[in-house]
């Protein structure tokens, strides 16, 4: 659309990854399954910890927010990129392509938050078992979990209403399979200096940050068990800190290397498959790491099994 001689534009071209016609159905039924597997771990996650009283704790009730964010971090992507790898038309409108990037941002900033306050949930647990019940309060654990969601939106919203003043010219093809804001950002054709600031000084922050404090909770737990425990509890611990650490680090090194330089021309293949591994395969992991795995999430499915049998 042209509007006194200034091209407005009113949709985005996304270009996807770029896969060869004859592996097309073979990838489509690849991102179909993994995305199946993302909503139907995670649900069952969330449904087995509403139903079942005796996951009616701190750590599980920051563990059903990490499985809704999961679960809602990848339905704002790949419901349109599974479209688009089935359709001739990959167009995205403006209010839809701002839309997607602003979900995005929420869930992938509330993803971050919640495993810093998971962290510090573990660190209280076993660095201070005795006084456990009184710092993590029903009341504390409500108030983190509000908190993060506030801030979450907050941030995305900052994000995507500086992002709404910038005008784009005739370029609308973004090299991705989503709308990210650093491949949106390389469209414009107005200035981006306050964009770019906004995301150093915020978005730097918001993931360096929180990653730091994860390593250091998961230190103080380290030299907690080594102190304290046996052969078998430092083996067990060990082995939980090695699954949520692997996930944390895929998590957060992904993002420090994608956004925290959002000008350079650097989109490749290798940037979409990163960026597929934090969109996509994580959140379909999480659950087996963080759950299925649990001994307390096993026998709740037990429970609720048993009980609506004898139903």
């Amino acid at each position: 659309m042209i509007m006194n001689n200034k091209t407005v534009i009113t949709q985005f071209i996304l270009l996807g990854l770029p896969i060869l016609p004859e592996y097309q159905h073979l990838f489509y039924a690849l991102f179909l399954s993994m995305y199946l597997t993302t909503i139907l771990g995670n649900l069952i996650i969330i449904i087995l910890i509403r139903l079942d009283s005796h996951l009616h704790t701190p750590m599980y009730l920051f563990l059903s927010n990490l499985s809704f964010s999961d679960l809602c971090f990848s339905s704002v992507t790949m419901p349109k990129f599974l479209q688009n790898m089935q359709s001739q038309d990959t167009s995205i409108t403006y209010v839809g392509c701002l839309t997607q990037m602003y979900f995005s941002n929420l869930f992938g900033s509330l993803e971050i938050f919640l495993l810093v306050i998971m962290a510090y949930d573990r660190y209280v647990a076993i660095c201070l078992p005795l006084h456990y019940t009184s710092i993590m309060s029903p009341k504390l654990c409500v108030c983190l979990v509000l908190l993060s969601w506030v801030i979450s939106m907050l941030y995305s919203m900052l994000h995507t209403l500086l992002l709404a003043r910038l005008s784009f010219c005739e370029d609308n093809v973004i090299p991705h399979f989503f709308c990210d804001i650093s491949t949106l950002l390389k469209l414009a054709c107005s200035d981006i200096h306050i964009n770019e600031l906004m995301i150093f000084f915020l978005g730097g922050p918001l993931t360096v940050i929180p990653f730091l404090l994860i390593v250091v909770s998961y230190i103080q737990i380290v030299f907690s068990i080594l102190k304290v425990s046996s052969t078998r509890a430092i083996h067990k611990v060990f082995s939980t800190c090695g699954s949520h650490l692997s996930v944390v680090s895929l998590f957060y090194g992904t993002i420090i290397g994608l956004y925290l330089c959002p000008s350079a021309n650097n989109f490749s293949v290798k940037k979409a498959s990163i960026t597929m591994m934090y969109t996509v395969v994580t959140p379909m992991l999480n659950p087996f790491i963080y759950s299925l795995r649990n001994r307390d999430i096993k026998e709740a499915l037990v429970r609720v099994l048993i009980k609506k049998i004898s139903l």
